[in-house]
Formats: C-alpha cells, structure tokens, sequence
C-alpha cells in the first residue's frame, strides 16, 4: 500500500508498508527527477536490474526483514524528499 501525502510545493512524502510501496516510491521520486533506471542506477552504483526488481517492488530477504522489524516495533517508514 503506497499512501501518497501532499506537502509544501511540489514535496510528496510516501508511507511505505511493503517492498511494492517503496518501489512505487522509489519510480515517483526518480522519474520526478527526470532520470532513466539506467541513470539513477549508474549514480547509485547499481545493476539498473536490481533498481527495476526493486521498482517493481520485489521483496528481498533485506527487506522482509527490514519490514517484519519496523511491524513488530509498530512504526512505519516514511520517505521525504531530502532538502541535501
């Protein structure tokens, strides 16, 4: 579930829940920034098919375990355009 929160000026902030809405996020912030998976992953040091498994919100083992941790502690992550 991706819940989309509307902020100051063009500012967007994303709850994410699962693997699937981090990778809906992760597409809104990069396509935003006009750059192409191939670009943003060259940037991030990637394999640009690991930034499309992670677009597609394939969930990793990393991220299961990221996300059972954040559910048992009962918070969830949100993400925001970073002012750096």
């Amino acid at each position: 579930m991706l819940e989309k929160h509307a902020s100051t000026g063009s500012r967007s902030s994303f709850r994410i829940y699962t693997a699937a809405s981090l990778g809906d996020a992760i597409r809104h912030y990069r396509t935003e920034a006009g750059l192409t998976q191939a670009q943003l992953a060259e940037m991030a040091g990637l394999q640009r098919s690991y930034l499309s498994e992670l677009e597609s919100g394939k969930e990793t083992e990393q991220l299961k375990r990221i996300v059972r941790v954040l559910r048992q502690l009962g918070v969830r992550m949100t993400l925001d355009k970073a002012d750096w």
